[in-house]
């Protein structure tokens, strides 16, 4: 099994080192992805010329191979002459407090704020002390992407993930008025204005701009690849976030490794240990631990000329990413068999959904596994 993000990897930024100026712009990101957008996002909007510049606050979590991947994508940032601070938010009791403490005067201060995850307990605690002048942009974290566009469309009192069901709880009752006015900050009105960066089919309310992001960062920076036989297969998190069944999903696996001649399974940051040690033990596929956002690693290479995928944001993404160099992704539905007893009953239509959106990708039934 491969592995190449660990834990070992020395932070690239000193907690404290930048701060953004008046009149910048403040980006905060919880995973590789969100801050690979947020360099798309930069980008396609030219803004190492914008005054104040873009400084990127990092707040990772505690999971190594997600850690490890934020470190390798912070210094990209940085060769990027963009200002990175690393923020241990979630580092012992008193972190969030220091945190929040620390990044109060340049959230009120910054020309814009720039957002992955609107989802974040983190980040709309933020959204909700940054003044109100601020634009807002929100640039694509995939699926939940999709999901939080609907929501906000909807009039939604507050954002959920799609694959949550219930209310959350009592801290989720606690946390209501924060919230709430997070919610506020980004639905567009009188002095509020808010972006979103997205390659994800969205259809947002009313007065929210929409930019497409095509990574042209992504292939301006690396390759072409070079392209090898076989198929790669990309994994996904469904199992541990409870909405796919475990035997199951190792079953459809293995069954799509033998129909398609598959030979390396790409690994999701947040796949177990346990789970791939099986997968490669029951399937024979080489299990690669990538080092950055997939989009990087298949256009940086070597790739293999089809990409098979279950419904996940990769579906939307690599064709983008990989435009040109005559790859082919493959999507495969996820079969309602599969679903986990808990999963949430939205979980089927919302995934039929990345998929039916897929416009790059070439769908594939499920397999049927013996």
């Amino acid at each position: 099994m491969t592995g190449r993000a660990d834990a070992a990897v020395p932070d690239p930024v000193r907690p404290g080192a930048h701060r953004a100026g008046a009149g910048g712009t403040l980006a905060f990101v919880e995973s590789p992805v969100q801050l690979l957008n947020v360099l798309e996002w930069a980008h396609a909007r030219a803004v190492d010329a914008d005054p104040g510049g873009l400084t990127v606050v990092i707040l990772p979590p505690h999971d190594p191979m997600t850690r490890g991947q934020l470190r390798r994508m912070a210094q990209l940032a940085r060769d990027e002459g963009h200002a990175v601070e690393w923020s241990e938010a979630r580092g012992g009791a008193s972190a969030p407090l220091k945190t929040v403490a620390g990044l109060v005067r340049p959230l009120r201060a910054a020309r814009r704020l720039v957002i992955g995850d609107p989802f974040s307990r983190y980040v709309q605690l933020l959204l909700a002390l940054a003044g109100d002048a601020a634009a807002v942009t929100v640039v694509d974290d995939g699926t939940a992407t999709m999901e939080f566009t609907a929501q906000l469309a909807g009039g939604a009192k507050r954002f959920t993930r799609w694959h949550r069901g219930g209310t959350g709880g009592a801290r989720a009752a606690l946390f209501a008025p924060v919230s709430a006015r997070a919610r506020r900050r980004l639905a567009p009105g009188a002095g509020r204005r808010v972006e979103l960066f997205s390659a994800m089919p969205v259809r947002p309310p009313e007065h929210v701009s929409v930019t497409e992001n095509t990574f042209a960062w992504t292939r301006a920076r690396l390759g072409p690849p070079t392209l090898i036989a076989g198929t790669d297969l990309v994994g996904t998190s469904l199992a541990e976030t409870g909405v796919v069944d475990l035997d199951r999903y190792v079953a459809a696996v293995a069954e799509l490794t033998r129909a398609h001649g598959a030979v390396r399974y790409f690994a999701h940051r947040r796949e177990r240990t346990e789970k791939l040690h099986r997968i490669a033990v029951e399937t024979g596929l080489e299990i690669v631990r990538p080092d950055l956002p997939l989009e990087l690693v298949a256009r940086r290479g070597p790739v293999a000329r089809t990409i098979l995928s279950f419904p996940s944001t990769v579906v939307h993404t690599l064709p983008l990413a990989l435009a040109g160099t005559g790859v082919r992704v493959a999507v495969c539905d996820v079969d309602p068999a599969w679903l986990a007893e808990g999963a949430s009953p939205r979980a089927q239509g919302f995934l039929t959904g990345v998929t039916d959106t897929a416009r790059g990708a070439h769908r594939l039934h499920p397999e049927k596994p013996a």
